[in-house]
């Protein structure tokens, strides 16, 4: 929990914007599983495709949140680069 807590004062938009994105790239990920043939057995099998999506992915929860730890402090190299200008060689 201090690790998350550290993550978000430091990088606070990139990791809430890293985080979400995982989120919504998992949800979707499941719901065109769903659709594309795979289908749940038990209760979530009763349920609407987007209930079932939304079931594993709060299941994969933890996983996302390890991630969005790990991925965050890259991406966040990665946007605090400075960006070079075409011309800036032809000085």
């Amino acid at each position: 929990m201090r690790t998350l807590r550290r993550i978000l004062a430091q990088y606070g938009t990139i990791a809430v914007v890293v985080y979400l994105a995982l989120h919504m790239i998992v949800l979707f990920a499941f719901y065109l599983a769903i659709k594309m043939g795979w289908t749940p057995e038990g209760v979530a099998g009763e349920a609407g495709i987007w209930t079932v999506a939304y079931i594993f992915t709060k299941l994969t929860q933890p996983v996302r949140l390890g991630l969005t730890l790990v991925v965050t402090p890259f991406i966040a190299r990665i946007f605090s680069r400075p960006v070079r200008s075409v011309d800036a060689g032809k000085a």
